[in-house]
């Protein structure tokens, strides 16, 4: 009984490893086509690194750091997935759509979208003042988040 458990432990700990390896790399080569056309169209600043996450030995994920500090998410198919700038840059314009900017223009004046994720259904934003705002996949207001 005891080399069963034994066994199931070790299993469980070689799953665990393989599902959680990532890999890193200095240059935006390693990233699919459509994130480094994304980063080449938002941002100046380089990719300084990028980190490749994955999930049973295939890629789940990109993680990219700019820089100028920025850091970007992407899927696996290169499609951004969340965007954070420093407190004194905003996330580019391309990123956040009409009606979120206009929201926070006018309830939040002076103050800057530094962080947005694209989350089931909508949007979280992060503002340069610490809050965080949730808006549907429209654009429209849902609620404040702690």
């Amino acid at each position: 009984m005891k080399r069963l458990i034994l066994s199931l432990a070790l299993v469980v700990a070689a799953v665990m490893g393989l599902s959680a390896s990532g890999k890193y790399a200095h240059d935006a080569s390693v990233l699919p086509e459509a994130a480094r056309a994304t980063i080449a169209a938002n941002f100046k600043a380089k990719v300084s690194v990028v980190k490749i996450d994955k999930d049973f030995g295939r890629i789940s994920e990109y993680e990219a750091v700019l820089s100028d500090g920025s850091e970007i998410d992407f899927d696996r198919a290169g499609n951004w997935k969340s965007v954070e700038t420093n407190r004194a840059v905003s996330v580019p314009s391309g990123f956040v759509a009409e009606p979120i900017k206009e929201f926070v223009r006018s309830k939040h004046p002076g103050t800057k979208i530094v962080g947005v994720e694209k989350k089931r259904g909508g949007y979280e934003i992060d503002l340069s003042n610490g809050i965080d705002i949730r808006f549907d996949s429209e654009g429209q207001f849902v609620r404040y988040d702690d």
